[in-house]
């Protein structure tokens, strides 16, 4: 286990894929609910030599099955939100600080230090229950700004629209990072002007208000605060590696995972470029957990490695972090 960690920021296009089959060879025999599952599908894992050959795991088993590769304690237990009633994945993590620092990786490699930025986070749906990796995440990420300013908000708008006119002041940037139906009601009862900072909105209107698309959600929040783009994450429950946009449609994921697309009437046909499949994503972060994960969103894979998120296929539950019904 120790030698996936020490490898994993050595990865390049190069080492990839041998860094994959021997995390995949490792995964099946020491993760006794994937051993299983790739055994049931026939598959011999000393026979498996490319990537194209390596099953991935339904998310769904996040839904019912602890899914650790070895004996470990976790140190903590990350939840999905989602509707009353329906079953949430869980991710047990054997070493949160590990997480911490990979998510700040995974920023700093898109968005440069933290210590450039106040981050105001208005996450009042995913404060308001435990277990969320974002908010993890985004805690970390606060105190990593070094900003008496940076902080979280619920719905005390009148605080953050004062404190936001403040930072402006400051000659760091500003990363507004809030819930979509969150950022909307914000945004109607103050006009505040964030030309030259970022915006990033992670997705869901939670009930709170219609459904609409990306684009026009976008459209809506360019308006809004007066920026040319705004920013996603492409990050859930059941990984620890993030993809993020650079305004715009597309997702560019960190280098520590791949993303591939299959056929969603041949689950193990993957690899198909610029033709609309279901993701499949491999988190080398994940070496603790699975890091084959075949999610139960629709999307684009281009040429260069960015993807287009679609939607979610059919049959899947909505669930609340980072993707918007289509």
């Amino acid at each position: 286990m120790k030698s996936f960690k020490s490898l994993l920021y050595s990865l390049n296009e190069q080492n990839a894929s041998d860094i994959a089959l021997g995390l995949f060879r490792y995964q099946a025999e020491h993760n006794p609910v994937y051993g299983s599952y790739v055994k049931h599908l026939r598959v011999d894992p000393g026979h498996v030599n490319a990537l194209a050959e390596i099953p991935f795991l339904p998310i769904s088993f996040f839904k019912t099955r602890s899914l650790k590769t070895g004996a470990w304690t976790p140190e903590t237990v990350f939840t999905s939100s989602g509707t009353t009633g329906l079953t949430t994945s869980s991710h047990e993590i054997s070493d949160l600080n590990f997480y911490r620092e990979h998510a700040e990786k995974c920023f700093r490699y898109f968005f440069g230090p933290l210590d450039q930025y106040h981050i105001f986070a208005l996450m009042p749906s995913y404060l308001e229950r435990t277990g969320s990796s974002l908010i993890e995440m985004l805690r970390h990420f606060i105190a990593r700004t070094g900003s008496v300013d940076s902080g979280f908000y619920l719905y005390n708008h009148d605080d953050l629209a004062r404190n936001l006119e403040r930072a402006k002041k400051s000659n760091r940037k500003i990363i507004l990072w809030g819930v979509a139906f969150a950022l909307l009601d914000f945004a109607e009862k103050f006009s505040i002007d964030l030309s030259g900072h970022l915006v990033f909105e992670t997705g869901g209107m939670k009930g709170r208000r219609r459904e609409v698309t990306r684009e026009e959600l976008h459209r809506q929040l360019k308006h809004c605060f007066n920026v040319h783009e705004v920013h996603s994450e492409y990050g859930m429950t059941e990984l620890l590696s993030q993809a993020y946009t650079k305004g715009g449609e597309l997702f560019f994921p960190s280098p520590w995972m791949k993303v591939l697309v299959r056929e969603t009437t041949d689950p193990l046909e993957k690899g198909l470029v610029a033709k609309a499949g279901g993701l499949n994503v491999i988190d080398f972060a994940n070496f603790h957990s699975i890091s084959f994960i075949e999610t139960e969103d629709a999307g684009k894979l281009n040429p260069d490695g960015s993807f287009e998120v679609l939607g979610r296929l059919d049959n899947s539950d909505v669930r609340g972090c980072n993707l918007m019904v289509e």
